[in-house]
C-alpha cells in the first residue's frame, strides 16, 4: 500500500502511523524489532545528515532490507528535506516519501516550492509532507511561537495539494525544559478545515497522553527522534564505564534492546 493511501485509511480510523529515525545498523534494528514485536507498521525517516553520514543509496537499501528481513510494514521518508534538489534525488532513488521543509521561508514561496515538489513526485506514487508554522529545530529557540494558523493551513493545502501537512501546535524538536502544552483546540480547528493527514514532529518528551489525544483529533504521523539517538548513547555511555570489552557486537545488544522497548510503547500510543 502506498503511504499516502496508509495515512488516509489510519486517518479515518483516527489513529496514527509512528515515523522513526535511524542513524546506523543498530538504531534501525532496534525500531524494526519494536515494530515486529507489536506487529505495527512504521515509517522509517532519514535527514540530510543521516544521508550524508551513511550514503543515500546505501541507507535507503539498509532500510528496505530491514523491513523485508523483519517483516514489517512500512516506508522509508526524507525528513525534513531542505532543498528542491535533495527531494528530487530521494524521488530518484525510490523513496516512498519526502517532506520539502519551506517552513522558515515567505508563505507564498513556501506554497511554490511545495507545489513543485507534489508535481515532481507524481510520477513517482510518494507521498509529500510539508510543514506550516514553526516547530523549533535543535539548536533552535524554543521561547519562539508561531502556530500554524488553521487559515493559512486551509489555503495551502488548497494550493499546494500536499499529502501531508506538518502542523505547529506547541512541539518542538529535542527536548524539553518543561512539560509541552499543545494547542488542542487549534488542533481540531486546522483538522476540520484541511481534511489532510497532519503529522506532528517534536515527538519526543511529548507526554503519551497528550499524543492519544492529538491522535484522536487529527494527527496521523507521529515523528520520534531525539529520543532515540539519547536512548541509545545514554545506554551505551553507561555500559562502557569501567568497562575493558571492546567486541562491539557484545555492548551494542544492550542499547538495541533498550530502543527497541521505548519505541516499542511509542507504538502503542498511536493506536
Amino acid at each position: 500500500m502506498l503511504l499516502k493511501e496508509k495515512l488516509k485509511e489510519v486517518q479515518q480510523q483516527k489513529k496514527a502511523l509512528l515515523a522513526t529515525n535511524f542513524y546506523n545498523f543498530e538504531t534501525l534494528k532496534a525500531v524494526l524489532l519494536a515494530a515486529k514485536s507489536v506487529n505495527r507498521p512504521l515509517i522509517l525517516q532519514l535527514t540530510q545528515s543521516s544521508i550524508d553520514y551513511m550514503g543515500l543509496e546505501n541507507a535507503l537499501q539498509m532500510g528496505r532490507t530491514g523491513l523485508q528481513y523483519f517483516g514489517v510494514e512500512g516506508w522509508i521518508h526524507l525528513d525534513h528535506g531542505g532543498s528542491v534538489e535533495l527531494v528530487e534525488q530521494c524521488l530518484k532513488a525510490g523513496f516512498d516519501s519526502v517532506m520539502f521543509d519551506g517552513s522558515e521561508l515567505p508563505f507564498e514561496e513556501n506554497i511554490s516550492l511545495t507545489k513543485k515538489v507534489v508535481k515532481m513526485a507524481k510520477p513517482f506514487n510518494a507521498n509529500v509532507e510539508a510543514e506550516l508554522g514553526y516547530v523549533a529545530k535543535l539548536g533552535q529557540s524554543s521561547e519562539k511561537t508561531e502556530f500554524t494558523s488553521p487559515d493559512d493551513a486551509e489555503l495551502f493545502a488548497r494550493e499546494t495539494g500536499v499529502d501531508a501537512l506538518a502542523v505547529a501546535i506547541g512541539t518542538a524538536h529535542g527536548f524539553y525544559k518543561e512539560e509541552p502544552k499543545l494547542d488542542f483546540e487549534r488542533l481540531k480547528e486546522i483538522a476540520g478545515k484541511t481534511k489532510v493527514p497532519l503529522v506532528l514532529h517534536g515527538g519526543s518528551g511529548v507526554p503519551g497522553d497528550a499524543v492519544k489525544n492529538a491522535v484522536s483529533l487529527g494527527i496521523c504521523k507521529v515523528n520520534v527522534a531525539t529520543e532515540i539517538k539519547n536512548m541509545f548513547m545514554k545506554t551505551l555511555q553507561q555500559l562502557l564505564i569501567n568497562n575493558t570489552e571492546i567486541d562491539l557486537r557484545k555492548v551494542f545488544p544492550f542499547a538495541i534492546q533498550k530502543v527497541k522497548e521505548l519505541v516499542g510503547e511509542k507504538l502503542l500510543l498511536v493506536e
